[in-house]
């Protein structure tokens, strides 16, 4: 699914028009951005939530010259799902 087939998709769950659900949902995406931004985590039980983890500069080898590099240390997003979506996710399994 595609950001056009999910604002459709609420669009029909919720009765707004679809201009109006691209901005429920551009603003959900916003805000969840500027609180990863601010170190801020962002929990939505029973969904799963997303923080961002540091990741430690490491060596690495490029793989066309062989040689070793450094990688530098970054800030990474990451999403963690809520044991409900697992459940959901896993009762037919």
């Amino acid at each position: 699914m595609n950001k056009a087939e999910l604002i459709t998709s609420i669009a029909q769950k919720t009765g707004m028009s679809k201009k109006d659900a691209e901005k429920a949902l551009n603003g959900f995406i916003e805000s969840v951005e500027e609180a990863l931004e601010r170190g801020e985590k962002v929990q939505l039980v029973g969904f799963g939530s997303f923080e961002v983890r540091e990741r430690a500069a490491r060596k690495g080898i490029n793989p066309q010259t062989k040689e070793e590099i450094i990688i530098e240390a970054a800030k990474i997003p990451v999403f963690r799902v809520g044991k409900a979506l697992k459940d959901k996710l896993n009762a037919n399994a």
